[in-house]
């Protein structure tokens, strides 16, 4: 069974968040799908900059689910 990675962009100042976007690779288990969202979700707060997770309060979630069998 493959997990797809999701993650969400939120604004706590705006109260809302962005269209989920799904990570274009599947996983073999849960754990590698979490460590990717860690590391994803680390990764895209630096891309975003220090300036403007400050100023909008940004966060991250993210999940991970079982692909859905085709």
């Amino acid at each position: 069974m493959k997990i797809l990675l999701t993650l969400i962009i939120c604004s706590y100042i705006q109260g809302s968040c962005l269209q989920p976007y799904e990570w274009p690779i599947q996983y073999d288990s849960m754990y590698d799908c979490m460590q990717a969202g860690y590391k994803h979700s680390q990764s895209k707060m630096k891309e975003i900059g220090r300036v403007e997770v400050n100023k909008h309060q940004i966060y991250i979630r993210f999940i991970c689910v079982p692909a859905a069998s085709t």
